[in-house]
């Protein structure tokens, strides 16, 4: 059955000028046999997503066929062209946006010069979030900041979606290093809250035994250890800077309910207790 062509695009009802991240307008259409568009260029950012159909998108000299759960990025100033397929034309949804953190956007989400196309399979994400994001920019007020957060969830999915297929498993060459830093910054991150291997371990996707191992063989101890130090230094650097909070309330503040505890590991890294490290560094300031 032939397919019924349509143009649609929804341009933004408000500006986002003073906003990191500014959507122009987004916008879906079933296009006709052959369609095509370019060579062109733009001067801001514009994403499609296929959802149905086929084509081809040239860019920097090279072809790329795509087809259902592809997408490519255009970026500004960059000469492209883009065609439907003659016998089944490709279907699909676009975004333009702009602002000084759509580079770093782009790059997070994966784009470069030698990778301009995603592939997201069967997920749904991207389809509805471009759908969403033309309600939004149909509203009076809000459209930016509902806009901008299905770019948002757009752009990770391919960063999530990059990820998934980066590599084998473990103890097959996976990045051991990079999966050490994820625990790092997570570790660094979440460090006031009860944290846990099991959790970690459900959290990262990997066993205990496994991620203990690999954070040892970079970090040169345990998670644990790497934990405990980063609590007494935050819990250190309070002390010297919170004269208003008790040692009780600095070690809630840095993930340790028992105060005493806290003030026994501390003595054991910094050999004076919380109370005493405080007063002497007051007792420095204060001196002429």
């Amino acid at each position: 059955m032939e397919k019924s062509f349509y143009y649609r695009v929804v341009p933004a009802s408000e500006e986002g000028a003073e906003m990191p991240l500014e959507v122009l307008f987004a916008g879906e259409s079933q296009t006709k046999p052959g369609h095509r568009l370019g060579p062109k260029v733009h001067d801001f950012y514009l994403l499609h997503h296929v959802l149905s159909g086929k084509g081809e998108f040239l860019c920097r000299g090279t072809v790329h066929r795509l087809e259902a759960g592809h997408s490519f990025l255009i970026e500004p100033g960059q000469l492209v062209s883009y065609q439907a397929d003659s016998a089944d034309p490709w279907c699909y949804r676009w975004i333009a946006f702009q602002g000084p953190w759509a580079p770093h956007a782009a790059a997070a989400a994966g784009f470069d010069i030698s990778s301009p196309t995603a592939d997201t399979g069967r997920s749904s994400t991207p389809r509805l979030a471009l759908k969403r994001s033309m309600r939004y920019l149909r509203q009076p007020a809000g459209a930016q900041l509902g806009a901008v957060a299905c770019l948002h969830a757009v752009l990770a999915e391919f960063a999530a979606a990059r990820g998934r297929g980066a590599g084998p498993e473990p103890g097959e060459g996976s990045d051991d290093g990079g999966i050490a830093s994820q625990m790092i910054r997570y570790l660094s991150t979440q460090f006031a809250e009860p944290i846990s291997m099991e959790g970690m371990a459900e959290s990262f996707g990997y066993s205990r035994a496994y991620l203990s191992r690999v954070f040892k063989q970079h970090a040169g101890m345990s998670p644990v250890s790497f934990l405990l130090r980063l609590r007494i230094d935050k819990g250190r650097r309070m002390l010297r800077e919170r004269r208003d909070l008790t040692v009780e309330q600095i070690a809630s503040s840095v993930g340790l309910q028992d105060a005493l505890y806290f003030s026994r590991q501390f003595r054991r890294f910094h050999g004076e207790s919380p109370t005493d490290y405080r007063e002497s560094v007051w007792h420095s300031l204060r001196e002429p």
